[in-house]
């Protein structure tokens, strides 16, 4: 569960633009009490407390059981998120030793997976547009998790499903559409309800709540790797996706139901909210650091695959000291997440996040060291070198996104919710796609393989320039989060998208 801290300051969301009217219905409630009172003061003593407080404090009620519902259900939700990396362990593992893929062909799999995450756009347009009966957004959690559990449930039932490429990559493309849309409505819940209830930074609490299933993945995967099948992992997961499915599904069914939210078409809807996203994104308070993010991911090739194969297969390691490594980079992943939300917060955000990308560099040279065996040279074995090491350059590459998915949040019109995040998250992805086919790229020319490594050490290096590069235009983020004096302008721009996409009432 993600447990919500309200900040005592002045919030950064989104005013709520109907404040006022709540304001003039207790003005009027005020002035119908003491007319009554003058009428008959001996009967209005009590009556004016019981006709007016008990209301509001049943609504209250209800809206913080609502809140915490939504809280419980998107943790989870989050937990089960970080837990994919133990399937993908396994699977990980079943490519390279059972069917002895190469690392290009290891890597490409594993980027050509991602392909579903790119549309989430759609997705969350549709999610916007298009009201399933229900409590909105819960359907499409529920739809994401059933198609998660086809995937992983055929890999573990059918053992001729993982013997091939193309039906392992069906399988897996099957389970990241799934994950996809989850991850859309997840967010937009999130982002829709941390404006609602006034509470900045909601983000670090799903990334902590990935974080934490992460740990447990990486360890358990790790653990297993060599005393269970690779099918019998996919079994695991796909029973852990069962149980979310029927909390999410106990959830939708307790709620009441609505419709889509106008009386038009679904056509029109989704041209609105396509419309109104174009206005959103064209702002330079939010092109500039959506740039400044998607180059620096895209810049840099990612040679995971290769680092992968190079470990288990020239330095011997057990599968279970790389998912140890794995649980090591998680923990720092929670541990920064938790630092920043009690005091890197006030840090500029410009100074942050040059600071991250800084150190993220350097730290790819650490594949560096175990590649050319200096760890050796200074009496340190390879097992803790990557115990110690090896996840901290993917841990700042995810910890790095967290300002940026914070200030977003905080831009994000109303009404926008789901098409905005997932805009944004589906750039983020191509970036990291991007990078991956570059690294793809790279290790086809530097003649990188099964056996032959001898040119992994130019990649990296090249890894570490290429990461040096967007320093160069640091400029372009802002110095810290939008400030009191820009709450104008933001309401401004959330009525102009108003007008545009029609009131849409979550």
């Amino acid at each position: 569960m993600i447990y919500p801290v309200i900040s005592t300051r002045t919030p950064i969301f989104l005013t709520n633009l109907k404040t006022p009217r709540i304001h003039e219905s207790c003005t009027k409630l005020r002035s119908i009490s003491r007319s009554s009172q003058h009428q008959n003061p001996i009967e209005n003593d009590i009556k004016p407390k019981t006709q007016f407080i008990n209301p509001v404090l049943m609504t209250n009620t209800k809206s913080h059981y609502g809140f915490q519902a939504m809280l419980s259900l998107c943790g989870l939700g989050y937990w089960v998120q970080g837990f994919r990396c133990f399937p993908w362990l396994a699977l990980n593992f079943h490519m390279a030793h059972n069917l002895n893929f190469n690392p290009s062909t290891l890597q490409l799999v594993q980027n050509s997976a991602n392909f579903p995450m790119v549309a989430k756009p759609l997705y969350g347009i549709l999610s916007d547009a298009f009201y399933i009966a229900g409590p909105h957004r819960i359907p499409y959690i529920c739809i994401g998790v059933l198609l998660q559990i086809l995937s992983w449930g055929q890999l573990a039932l059918i053992p001729v499903t993982g013997q091939t490429l193309p039906s392992l990559m069906a399988c897996v493309l099957l389970s990241n559409f799934g994950a996809s849309i989850e991850e859309v409505s997840k967010d937009a819940l999130v982002t829709e309800h941390g404006q609602k209830h006034r509470i900045k930074g909601l983000q670090s609490y799903s990334l902590m709540a990935l974080a934490v299933g992460g740990i447990l993945g990486n360890f358990l995967g790790g653990y297993f790797s060599h005393k269970l099948q690779p099918r019998t992992m996919f079994l695991i997961f796909s029973a852990l996706l069962s149980f979310q499915l029927a909390i999410s599904s106990s959830e939708c069914l307790g709620l009441s139901h609505r419709q889509t939210p106008t009386g038009k078409s679904i056509t029109d809807n989704i041209r609105k909210h396509l419309s109104g996203l174009m206005i959103a994104i064209s702002e330079d308070t939010i092109s500039k650091p959506l740039t400044w993010i998607l180059t620096s991911i895209a810049m840099v090739p990612i040679l995971s695959g290769s680092t992968f194969c190079y470990q288990i297969q020239c330095l011997n390691l057990d599968l279970s000291v790389i998912g140890m490594s794995k649980v090591i980079g998680q923990l720092m992943l929670l541990s920064l997440t938790l630092i920043y939300d009690h005091h890197w917060k006030q840090i500029p955000m410009r100074k942050l996040v040059g600071g991250i990308q800084f150190v993220y560099a350097f730290s790819l040279l650490l594949d560096l060291i175990l590649v050319r065996q200096i760890n050796a040279g200074i009496h340190i074995s390879n097992e803790v070198f990557t115990l110690c090491f090896s996840g901290l350059a993917e841990t700042l590459a995810q910890f790095k996104i967290l300002p940026f998915m914070v200030l977003l949040a905080t831009l994000c019109p109303q009404g926008c919710e789901g098409s905005f995040t997932s805009f944004v998250a589906s750039t983020v992805c191509l970036s990291s796609l991007v990078g991956g086919f570059w690294g793809v790229g790279l290790a086809a020319l530097l003649g990188i393989k099964g056996g032959d490594y001898t040119s992994l050490p130019v990649g990296l290096l090249i890894q570490f320039v290429a990461a040096l590069l967007p320093l160069g235009w640091i400029y372009q983020l802002p110095m810290s989060c939008p400030a009191e004096k820009e709450m104008k302008k933001c309401i401004d721009e959330t009525q102009v998208f108003e007008r545009v996409v029609g009131s849409v009432r979550i």
